[in-house]
């Protein structure tokens, strides 16, 4: 009885105490409707890890980026790189992308954008592919607040398309 306690304790610590590493992969668009300017203004959030090895592949060569090896030509990449990922069609007209610029945040990117010549918004669609092309398994939150009402999608590889009416 003895070995058998012993045996179930050799037995179970060690899958008990290990864990898995299992990476989620995410990221955050956050969409506001400005009515004084007249726009809708983006913030993207990439883990840079995920965006460098994306590009990496994509381009064949490393990227680093908020680093001293980050090259000049590296945000404009990023920038094509997000602009071909995401669309966007305001009140059911395609929207034209406003590169403003990006800033780091320890290890995400943060991109903004925006998108002129919106006074109301009354629908919004929205096709965000940022990294489907890499990992199968990410997903794409975006929050979009339009006045006081604020709405929230989950776009993955099998449904990267969102429509929101706030005509309701």
């Amino acid at each position: 009885m003895k070995f058998l306690k012993t045996a179930l304790v050799l037995f179970l610590v060690p899958l008990l105490t290990s864990s898995v590493d299992h990476k989620f992969y995410v990221s955050i668009t956050s969409i506001e409707h400005a009515p004084k300017e007249e726009s809708l203004q983006i913030i993207t959030k990439i883990f840079l890890d995920d965006i460098e090895d994306a590009l990496e592949k994509r381009y064949n060569r490393k990227f680093k980026f908020n680093s001293q090896k980050e090259k000049e030509e590296d945000e404009l990449i990023l920038k094509d790189y997000v602009f071909q990922k995401l669309k966007v069609k305001a009140n059911g007209t395609p929207a034209t992308l406003n590169y403003i610029g990006r800033e780091y945040d320890i290890d995400v990117v943060k991109i903004y954008i925006e998108i002129p010549n919106v006074p109301t918004l009354k629908t919004i669609e929205i096709e965000n592919q940022v990294l489907f092309d890499m990992f199968t398994d990410q997903q794409n939150i975006v929050h979009i607040r339009n006045g006081d009402t604020r709405r929230s999608l989950i776009l993955e590889n099998q449904n990267p398309k969102g429509l929101l009416n706030f005509n309701q």
